[in-house]
């Protein structure tokens, strides 16, 4: 019954896929991407923010400052603000254990108009604790140290900490607030920015000839797409094209293949470990912090994962080792350790990054 059902599935794959053709729709592969995806979508680099605040209301994990000792900073920087409102304290009256001096960073598309939103970033610079349930104090953003102001931020701080392996909301010295920051002046935009360029997000001059070779096939003109160099392709489209901008979209609707990079990622904080793909291991054997992995000492289908002692077949997953060392409860730092040490003797073909 089985193999009446497979013949079944198999008659009916080849109907669907007409069906879909019939249709107008493109049977899509699984490493295809559109263009526009793999391209970057603002070509000019993005204009950095900066700026010193306050973050307030925090339930005492703040700096740790009375009067002029301690966070000195955190408490001249709370008498200049009240300072602004006509109210005079001492310094030496001062008792910050609510408020932290913060660093507000951000990152901003040169072609945000004035009153756009953005993301903004705040981390500790004092000894804060937490910034947990705090809120940022209106803070001016710079483009360069000493300039003139040209955004503002302000908000309530989403963070986050590490408890017992699981990220949870509350605790942390860095935070977030999304939309917390407010364009207020127009910035310096790039005249022309490289509109007939369309640049690589990971430079390939695999896919980079092959996006060449689909634009060309479309618009029908040899040499239309240029590749200049793994991360370039230049478009001669500005004199020939009467409709550029919607030349450009259909353009970058095209699908391409592009190549699946063999990459491990590696988080070496809490030890997630991201694999594209099943990567086989051949045999090697590692030994690092108490923790022998050998790989090629056991049989397929069998494997050992002994505190210490960890025994995987020739030719066994990334994935089935990250599985072991986790059962092991290795820290994120043992495990990049190892799948290092795995890349350095070549039992790994593919580039293991470590976060």
């Amino acid at each position: 019954m089985i193999a009446s059902l497979r013949a079944a599935v198999v008659r009916v794959r080849p109907a669907l896929a007409l069906a879909l053709l019939a249709l107008g729709v493109p049977a899509a592969r699984a490493q295809d991407g559109r263009i526009r995806d793999l391209v970057l979508s603002d070509v000019a680099p993005p204009v950095r923010l900066m700026g010193y605040g306050l973050v307030t209301g925090l339930s005492g994990t703040g700096d740790r400052a009375l009067g002029t000792y301690g966070s000195r900073q955190t408490v001249q920087s709370v008498v200049n603000l009240l300072r602004r409102f006509d109210v005079q304290v001492p310094a030496e009256l001062l008792r910050m254990r609510n408020v932290a001096a913060v660093v507000v960073t951000a990152e901003v598309s040169p072609y945000l108009r004035p009153g756009g939103r953005f993301e903004v970033h705040v981390s500790s610079l004092g000894d804060a604790q937490s910034l947990h349930g705090g809120v940022l104090w209106m803070t001016p953003l710079v483009a360069d140290a000493g300039g003139r102001a040209v955004a503002g931020a302000q908000g309530a701080l989403l963070t986050t900490a590490d408890r017992g392996g699981r990220t949870t909301t509350g605790g942390g010295t860095s935070a977030r607030i999304p939309d917390g920051g407010v364009l207020e002046v127009d910035l310096p935009r790039p005249q022309g920015t490289a509109i007939s360029r369309l640049l690589l997000r990971e430079p390939d001059i695999t896919l980079a000839s092959r996006m060449a070779s689909v634009i060309d096939s479309v618009i029908g003109t040899p040499g239309t797409a240029i590749v200049e160099d793994p991360g370039s392709i230049r478009l001669a489209l500005a004199d020939t094209t009467p409709n550029l901008a919607a030349t450009l979209t259909k353009l970058r609707e095209l699908r391409v293949r592009a190549p699946r990079a063999s990459r491990v990622i590696i988080d070496g904080r809490d030890g997630t470990v991201v694999a594209g793909g099943d990567l086989e291991v051949g045999t090697a054997m590692v030994s690092h912090a108490g923790i022998t992995l050998t790989i090629g000492a056991a049989q397929p289908g069998d494997s050992t994962a002994m505190r210490g002692d960890v025994r995987l077949p020739s030719g066994v997953t990334v994935q089935r080792i990250a599985a072991a060392l986790h059962a092991l409860q290795s820290t994120g730092g043992e495990i990049a350790a190892i799948f290092e040490g795995l890349r350095t003797v070549g039992a790994i073909s593919a580039d293991v990054v470590v976060r």
